[in-house]
């Protein structure tokens, strides 16, 4: 039993390790675009689409932006992915009002830096998925709250209800609740206008779900509610990914670089709770970071983008601890953190430099020159902390990570992009398909294949599968499939079928008509 156990674990940190490579360097999801397509060729605004069938996987919003965005500037990656970046930059000015109205001007704008700079922060603001939209209303929503702007923060919490379902409005509901709690102040509910306010979250985001059960009934239901939202959290949808801890190393790498201040922050917040004029916001912060982080580490079905909602306090809590550390200028400060900053860059250009060995060599010159950018950035970490010049080490994380954001857009990225994006396969493609032959398509490839190339194809999950269609469909197919899944197959199976073209580890696979 043991022994399975290590070999679960280690199964569960590769997957870890390989999401959290796709998630550095991977280009983005392109399932949103081919969703935007399919709702603009529809004319239908209110049933999401995917490969021709409805589509149950979340609700309407980020869908509705990402097809008004295609409107404007076209059928295009770049307006779906336009929406994350609206939202995001909206996030980063969020957290600097609020640090600011909180706190001070200072602070919040150390926050607002810190948010904005975070590794993972700034890809998913890039990235067309729901995230970075969610964590906008679901941070607006907090935020209003704490400036009693109740009316507000209930329009907004029907907004996340629209963007990503009944946790835009279950977890912020949570996160309050338990602050009432800690502050021992329940009777301020009577003043939170809970009557008006569930009507207004209703009145924003009930129409929607009461139309898609009057168009598609139980179906709905049971695939939107049981599965997308309970069964996914009951049960892992990649069971390797369902470790306890999958969120740790997820948050060290995620913040970065500004997690170096994780432990300080937090601990100095949870000291000043009752000593500080900010001391009730502080205590919020904490409670809203650790709400999120426990609620999806107990769920089963765990992805690095998720956790994104916690980003927002833990940079307005690095940005009041910072601000209170350069106030204080007590020697020393930052000792600790240049410490971790040391591991923390260690252990991020190993990383680099696995994938580019594992992945693509292609990547080798990107982690040459990150290499470089780091120990520079060291350097100057190092010699401001222990020349006490705070401001100037904020001031190299800042400049740091902008150079960081330079390389990895400029360089890291094209490089990296083959492994991951379906355009240059989808040109062989449509070079060599006629038009009529099934196509079966690995789920993983299956957006970026259908964005490029127009063509859905089937699902294709198993290796068993495909070992089945080579050797009882008499018919021409077409197969888009890891070259390792390709390995797999007998010599007898290879032989059926002629690879038509090949980028990175995905082969285009032909199987010749035999009737």
């Amino acid at each position: 039993m043991a022994g399975n156990n290590a070999c679960a674990d280690c199964g569960g940190v590769y997957y870890v390790i390989s999401t959290w490579r796709a998630a550095i360097i991977g280009p983005g999801r392109t399932g949103v675009c081919a969703n935007g397509r399919e709702v603009l060729a529809a004319n239908d605004f209110i049933s999401p689409r995917i490969y021709g069938d409805f589509w149950y996987d979340k609700p309407p919003m980020y869908y509705w932006l990402v097809t008004g965005a295609m409107k404007f500037v076209g059928q295009t990656e770049t307006a779906a992915r336009l929406p994350s970046a609206f939202f995001a930059v909206g996030g980063a000015l969020l957290v600097y009002a609020g640090g600011r109205s909180i706190m001070n001007r200072r602070a919040g704008l150390i926050a607002a830096l810190a948010l904005s700079t975070s590794l993972e922060y700034f890809y998913l603001g890039k990235a067309a998925i729901t995230d970075a939209t969610l964590t906008f209303f679901m941070s607006a929503c907090l935020l209003l709250y704490l400036r009693q702007k109740y009316h507000l923060a209930y329009i907004v919490a029907g907004l996340a209800a629209l963007t990503k379902g009944p946790v835009g409005i279950v977890l912020p509901a949570v996160i309050i609740l338990i602050h009432l709690i800690v502050t021992r102040s329940l009777s301020n509910v009577r003043r939170m206008k809970l009557i008006t306010g569930g009507c207004l979250v209703m009145a924003v985001s009930l129409p929607w779900y009461l139309l898609m059960y009057q168009y598609h009934g139980m179906d709905f239901i049971n695939t939107f509610l049981g599965f997308h939202n309970l069964t996914r959290f009951l049960q892992p949808e990649h069971p390797a990914g369902s470790l306890w801890y999958y969120y740790i190393p997820v948050l060290l790498l995620g913040f970065f670089p500004w997690t170096i201040f994780l432990v300080q922050s937090v601990a100095a917040a949870i000291r000043n709770r009752r000593d500080s004029k900010q001391g009730s916001a502080l205590i919020f912060f904490v409670i809203w970071a650790t709400v999120i982080f426990v609620f999806f580490s107990l769920s089963q079905t765990k992805l690095v983008s998720y956790i994104l909602p916690m980003f927002p306090p833990l940079a307005l809590l690095a940005g009041w601890h910072i601000d209170n550390c350069l106030q204080a200028d007590v020697p020393g400060s930052f000792k600790t953190p240049v410490r971790i900053l040391t591991l923390l860059i260690i252990i991020l250009e190993a990383a680099l430099f696995i994938t580019a060995k594992t992945v693509t060599t292609d990547l080798l010159y990107g982690a040459a020159l990150t290499g470089v950018l780091f120990a520079i950035l060291l350097a100057l970490a190092w010699y401001t902390v222990q020349t006490g010049k705070g401001k100037a080490f904020v001031s190299v994380l800042v400049s740091g990570m902008a150079a960081f954001v330079i390389i990895f857009m400029s360089v890291l990225l094209p490089a990296a992009a083959p492994s991951f994006s379906m355009k240059e396969l989808a040109g062989d493609f449509q070079e060599n398909y006629d038009g009529q032959a099934p196509v079966y398509v690995t789920k993983f490839y299956r957006p970026g294949f259908t964005y490029y190339t127009g063509t859905a194809g089937m699902e294709l999950t198993t290796t068993e599968q495909l070992k089945d269609l080579v050797a009882n469909n008499p018919g021409k197919a077409y197969f888009v499939v890891k070259k390792k899944t390709y390995l797999e197959l007998s010599f007898a199976e290879q032989n059926k079928l002629q690879m038509v073209a090949s980028q990175q580890d995905v082969a285009l696979l032909l199987k010749a008509d035999h009737r």
